[in-house]
């Protein structure tokens, strides 16, 4: 029933050799890549807006300066990325810049910071998109939640069926959204130019507005940086890009930017024209909609747009969080799990991780975006600085043809970026403090991880492991629940082997059926040395364990190996085993870690 209800929701398997058929073209691409970037569009220009509240509407005309200064960081992280993108043709983006460049534990801050940031950005994206829903279904708002988790499900499901068909799918909202906003825009514009709009609904720019300061502006530029989250992505994911993967993700790069830049300026100047105020139950692109169409096929459109890319936007972190786990797991800093390609091609453990992470993010803040976000645009602009201080460090010490203009990109960049870190620190910090406490600890991990792995590989190499133990003989202990077919076949196991010795442990909890047993044992098998031990606390791993111990210590100072062989029945059915204690599973746990103690099961199917 597992294996047919899989094959429905993840789809047959895929062969080796079919790896080829899932890259992304450049169409493509655009769609599943840049979801992410494109869908802050619906949120970024509202954070300018809330960030201003605290002077006033009357404050608004300072969010067409801010928005300039987010282009402008915009074009220097799109030409800097270009840059990565062919310096680093095989992904990883600011993980492996920052690794290379600026050492390991700059990588490593870098790394965990963006693989919380995938979490995140698909918290974040879900979460924004079931606001637009409620926005435009006001009844639904008791369910934000529920209605969040069920998002992120449905796509953790699209993604495990395989990159291809999650990029067919997802390309068709994508554009419609692009399609929507720009109706948006144009008919904001003409219904500007016809005079339908008061000049009373905004106050004119350059106006004096009092309690203004360097500070507020820039919080609301940090809250408008919000929008560039997902710009890094393409740079993670060039392994996605049919060949030459390198030129393909820069040209999508640069398109991404065009939409991203041409379309936030749209909406940021829309919205002050306007005189949009935010609204805690109505987002600004809700109540623009409304203003320029009315509640019509169109406002309904936008908003239905809207509501996909913000939910599909969560697609970019499904796409970059997998491949940015590969390259984590490939220098041994994470699980080697993530390095497993499921029956669809993808690295499947990658994306079921973020899709329960992400529902719990969800669970934890109740789908609220506007908690969400700061942490969101911290957790990226961490890797874009350390990105493009990396990028710097690369030029002056390779002096490339034309380095200085790239090392100017990228200090730009860098500079930018780091300042809009601080700020979201200096003005957010309540939000944004776990951050603080959370990276350390995951720098910490990767290095505990990287460790183990570094202990097993010397423990295991043949020329620094320690000398194998020399056994001249075998101890056979076998565990007996009773006399049965189960206990005989594993008799017989133990006797093919011709051990030196076999002994066979019952745990009694009564001390008349200790006695009744070992009268039929000498019965049913005479040839094999029977020990009972008595349990006072009715438990079977203590005496057992204990002696197992006892026999272990002999036996080692005669160079013998000691071999527990515990029987197991296996049920016909799989749903069987839980009307059985599995008490041969519990014996086989605690065995396991006994250094100097082989564990083997001996299996007894039942047939009915």
């Amino acid at each position: 029933m597992m294996s047919i209800m899989k094959r429905i929701l993840i789809g047959r398997p895929l062969k080796s050799t079919e790896l080829s058929e899932q890259k992304l073209n450049k169409t493509k691409a655009l769609a599943i890549l840049s979801s992410d970037a494109l869908s802050s569009i619906a949120y970024g220009p509202e954070q300018i807006l809330i960030a201003l509240m605290v002077i006033g509407s009357a404050a608004f005309w300072y969010s067409i300066p801010v928005a300039v200064g987010v282009i402008i960081l915009l074009t220097a992280l799109i030409l800097s990325y270009r840059q990565i993108i062919f310096a680093y043709p095989h992904g990883g983006g600011a993980y492996v810049v920052s690794k290379n460049n600026l050492g390991v534990n700059a990588g490593l801050i870098a790394g965990g910071s963006l693989l919380v940031d995938y979490i995140l950005t698909v918290a974040v994206s879900v979460s924004a998109g079931t606001d637009a829903i409620t926005s435009a279904f006001p009844a639904l708002h008791s369910h934000t939640v529920e209605i969040a988790v069920i998002f992120v499900i449905l796509i953790t499901i699209l993604n495990l069926r395989g990159l291809t068909e999650s990029a067919s799918i997802l390309a068709y909202p994508v554009y419609l959204f692009v399609l929507a906003f720009i109706l948006l825009i144009g008919g904001g514009i003409y219904k500007i130019v016809t005079g339908d709009v008061s000049a009373s609904a905004h106050t004119p720019i350059g106006t004096p507005v009092a309690g203004i300061s360097l500070f507020i502006l820039l919080r609301t530029f940090a809250s408008g940086c919000s929008a560039l989250t997902g710009v890094e992505a393409i740079s993670n994911a060039i392994p996605h890009f049919k060949d030459p993967a390198p030129n393909n993700a820069a040209k999508t790069l640069l398109a991404m930017g065009g939409l991203l830049a041409a379309l936030f300026a749209g909406i940021v100047y829309l919205a002050y024209y306007l005189g949009t105020v935010p609204n805690e139950k109505v987002t600004v692109v809700s109540q623009m909609a409304e203003e320029i169409f009315g509640r019509n096929v169109f406002y309904y459109f936008i908003q239905g747009t809207t509501a996909l890319i913000l939910i599909l936007a969560a697609n970019t972190g499904y796409s970059a969080f997998p491949l940015l786990a590969v390259n984590l797991a490939k220098d041994k800093f994470i699980p080697r799990m993530f390095l497993i390609r499921g029956d669809r091609l993808g690295y499947s453990n990658g994306i079921i991780i973020l899709g329960f992470f992400s529902i719990l993010l969800i669970l934890a803040f109740q789908a609220k975006t506007e908690h969400l976000i700061p942490l969101y645009a911290v957790g990226v602009f961490l890797p874009f600085t350390l990105s493009q201080t990396g990028m710097m460090v690369k030029w002056m010490r390779e002096k490339p043809k034309g380095w200085r203009q790239k090392l100017t990109i990228n200090t730009i960049g860098a500079a930018i970026s780091l300042i809009v870190t601080i700020m979201f620190f200096l003005t957010k910090f309540p939000k944004v403090w776990p951050i603080l406490v959370f990276l350390p600890l995951i720098v910490l991990l990767f290095h505990r991880i990287r460790r183990h792995y570094d202990a097993v590989g010397d423990q295991l190499r043949l020329s620094t492991c320690e000398p194998a133990f020399k056994i001249e003989g075998n101890v056979m202990i076998v565990p007996v629940a009773g006399m049965t077919h189960v206990v005989e076949n594993s008799l017989n196991y133990a006797k093919s082997l011709h051990p030196d010795q076999i002994i066979a442990v019952y745990i009694a909890f009564e001390r008349d059926s200790e006695k009744e047993f070992e009268e039929k044992w000498k019965k049913w098998q005479p040839d094999i040395r029977l020990v009972t031990l008595h349990s006072h606390y009715r438990s079977i791993i203590n005496p057992l364990t204990k002696f197992v111990d006892t026999v272990e210590k002999k036996a080692k100072e005669g160079n013998y190996r000691v071999t527990v062989v515990i029987p197991q029945f296996i049920p016909k059915k799989g749903w069987h085993n839980i009307l059985h204690n599995q008490s041969s599973l519990l014996i086989r746990t605690f065995l396991l870690y006994r250094r100097d103690v082989i564990v083997t099961t001996v299996p007894f199917h039942l047939k009915k």
